[in-house]
């Protein structure tokens, strides 16, 4: 799943959560500045999860259709938690919201602002439980990627330990074509100084025949 798409996802949780907390003390305040005041609250944080609701949609598509399907259904799941918001809220800032019920609740000493009704429970637990989800594919997804990336520096220092190898044997290998051309030039010399000294060996052995032939035809004019 993409990492954008679980960020979005996330900041969304945290908003549906702490706006159905918002709600539920507002239902249960008087009409005044201060009822004004979460209302405005409330309002500003819808649009902010309408944006992210977009932002999420337009995520969704631009995936590959095997995470595209399950971000598609996760998101129908927000745009439902999103309208119970808005009607929650459409509830809420009606100027008759719950006057005899919170008159009630006042009489018997259960006015506290976050007591909620079944609904709402179910609806703020299911929120906290897409949290904890969200928090739980970030936390996997960061160890992956922990994983991915010490997996990348091993590969590195392998491919620098082969490198170094290389190297090495590169060294060698020059070496050994120095060596070499050593022994060619050796050779080369030995085979000008044996072909040098043939031809002196040669030059000697015609000369003393030269002599040798002197001599007789000397001997035999005598």
């Amino acid at each position: 799943m993409s990492d954008v798409f679980e960020g979005y996802e996330r900041q969304y949780c945290e908003l549906s959560t702490n706006l159905t907390r918002k709600s539920n003390s507002a239902s249960l305040l008087p009409h005044g500045d201060d009822k004004k005041g979460k209302l405005g609250e409330i309002k500003s944080g819808i649009d902010e999860a309408d944006v992210l609701i977009r932002k999420m949609d337009l995520e969704a598509r631009s995936l590959q259709p095997s995470a595209k399907a399950t971000c598609l259904a996760k998101l129908r799941e927000y745009k439902s938690d999103l309208n119970q918001l808005k009607k929650e809220f459409k509830r809420v800032s009606s100027p008759d919201v719950n006057q005899s019920s919170r008159e009630e609740l006042m009489e018997s000493g259960m006015a506290d602002p976050l007591s909620v009704s079944a609904d709402q429970r179910e609806r703020l637990a299911m929120s906290v439980e897409r949290l904890d989800q969200s928090s739980d594919r970030i936390r996997e997804s960061r160890r992956t990627m922990m994983e991915t990336e010490e997996l990348g520096v091993s590969i590195l220092q392998d491919l620098s330990q082969q490198r170094q190898t290389l190297l090495h044997s590169h060294s060698k290998l020059h070496g050994v074509d120095e060596a070499i051309d050593k022994s060619k030039k050796v050779l080369t010399a030995m085979s000008r100084r044996m072909t040098r000294n043939k031809w002196i060996v040669t030059s000697v052995i015609i000369a003393l025949i030269l002599a040798i032939i002197l001599i007789i035809s000397f001997k035999l004019s005598h």
